[in-house]
């Protein structure tokens, strides 16, 4: 097993990878590797973290960090990271791959001076790494909302003093979902299906922790 930054010519395949991760899972069909192609180019992309996983030569998954604010009532702002997608060819999930890329991804952003992380995600897919609710951070969306589904991860023991703060994403998140399609729809053919994955998604990404 080799972990390694991304190169130019990883890109189709960690493209590729991406899609065979998440097509179904969230939607019928998926964006992810739409986003994967574009925040390359963004000013808010973290090359130095930018990792793919090996196993046996060839690359099987990648992790992706963006650079994200919190923003306090004073208006203060401060610099965190955001990843994802991260991703794992399905034949290799559940096995250990996921765990120690994402945590070597932690290391890193440490050493280049990273305090703290803020990831939509599955609670059930993340506690173990360390992260926890928004809420016991008093960290927030914009609308004041605590997303059940939003987490963060200290990568500095007691950096949040209590004071609230508001998140906010890169702008590349915001994905135009024809473009998205049209890139999809330039790539070999997957079949779109709905499966129950799709409805937890869909209830995670709509509750909130009071």
């Amino acid at each position: 097993m080799l972990i390694r930054n991304e190169e130019e010519r990883d890109y189709k395949e960690v493209e590729a990878i991406t899609r065979k991760a998440f097509y179904n899972l969230y939607v019928p069909g998926c964006v992810e590797h739409y986003l994967v192609h574009i925040m390359r180019g963004h000013e808010d992309f973290v090359p130095e973290l930018d990792f793919v996983i090996e196993e046996d030569g060839h690359v099987i998954g990648n992790i992706m960090y963006t650079k994200a604010k919190l923003v306090d009532e004073a208006k203060k702002e401060k610099q965190i990271l955001t990843f994802g997608p991260v991703s794992i060819l399905p034949e290799y999930q559940r096995m250990g791959f996921g765990k120690t890329l994402i945590e070597y991804s932690f290391k890193k952003a440490a050493a280049l001076g990273y305090d703290a992380i803020v990831i939509f995600g599955n609670p059930g897919n993340y506690v173990a790494r360390g992260f926890k609710s928004c809420k016991k951070y008093n960290i927030c969306l914009e609308n004041g909302t605590y997303p059940a589904a939003m987490l963060v991860k200290e990568l500095e023991e007691g950096i949040f003093d209590g004071r609230k703060w508001i998140y906010y994403d890169s702008p590349v998140m915001n994905i135009d979902e024809a473009d998205a399609q049209r890139f999809d729809d330039a790539l070999e053919k997957m079949e779109k299906r709905h499966q129950p994955s799709q409805e937890e998604f869909y209830i995670l990404s709509n509750s909130c922790v009071q």
